[in-house]
């Protein structure tokens, strides 16, 4: 099998595999891309949280974005954590001199265990340069508040968010409710001239870690192969869903997903 697609990540790396870019490089070999990265920060995590986060050089940065890119050109970017203004400024001087516009930005603004992983000049500096320039982004329900400024406690509400998102710039939002108390997950995908309700039944484990950012890379993924953005969150959604269902169980706090979930290993490689 060859890859279809070049995606670029540009994202905060987890020591523990289950998030940031390992989860992004995973998910996008997984369903059949080629990926590429440009680390914005290198944590030291584990399934229960956070212990530390070493930021890359935001120049640094941007030569990766744009080394890379001169040689692969990308089909499709992916983008994650991003803790800074300088850094995020970086990534806006280097995507202005990259023609792809597929891009599809994650607002990670906390970790599953709840640090904090951006300050609030960051998020300002991110509303008004790279939401602006995203094909789509994808917000939980906690990061859509902060970004909306609304309070989010139902379906209604993830509308208004979605609508006031697109109002403030935003081309397309995937606003995801998986952090909703109910049994039914819902998925509000919204653009200028129309509104689409993804349902799913939630799956009841705590192994839910870097469900984030495969959902987006999975999204990245299938755009770059040149299938609608719709069509695209569909299938992204449905990947991660069996992602949860294999129920990993690794480690002491929120275990990983299985992003190998779509691959079936030829018999010569089989144990």
């Amino acid at each position: 099998m060859k890859p279809k697609s070049k995606i670029l990540i540009i994202a905060g790396s987890d020591s523990s595999g289950g998030a940031g870019i390992q989860a992004d490089i995973k998910t996008v070999t997984a369903l059949g891309g080629y990926a590429m990265t440009a680390i914005t920060a290198i944590t030291s995590q584990n399934t229960t949280g956070v212990r530390s986060v070493t930021s890359i050089k935001p120049k640094e940065i941007e030569r990766q974005i744009l080394f890379t890119c001169k040689d692969i050109s990308p089909n499709a970017i992916k983008i994650g954590m991003l803790h800074s203004s300088k850094v995020i400024n970086s990534i806006f001087r280097a995507l202005k001199k990259i023609k792809t516009k597929k891009i599809v930005l994650d607002p990670v603004m906390y970790a599953k265990g709840g640090a904090k992983l951006i300050n609030n000049n960051a998020i300002k500096t991110l509303k008004d340069k790279i939401l602006k320039k995203s094909y789509l982004i994808t917000p939980n329900i906690p990061e859509a508040e902060i970004l909306s400024k609304i309070k989010i406690k139902n379906t209604k509400d993830m509308i208004i968010a979605a609508k006031i998102l697109i109002k403030n710039g935003a081309k397309n939002v995937l606003l995801k409710g998986g952090h909703g108390k109910s049994q039914i997950i819902t998925d509000v995908y919204a653009s200028k001239s129309q509104i689409k309700i993804f349902k799913n039944r939630k799956i009841k484990t705590k192994n839910t870690h870097g469900t984030g950012c495969t959902l987006s890379s999975a999204i990245a993924t299938f755009l770059s192969c040149g299938k609608p953005l719709k069509k695209s969150c569909d299938l992204g959604i449905k990947y991660v869903n069996q992602a949860i269902k294999s129920n990993l169980n690794y480690g002491k706090g929120h275990g990983p997903v299985n992003h190998l979930n779509s691959i079936t290993l030829k018999k010569k490689f089989q144990k």
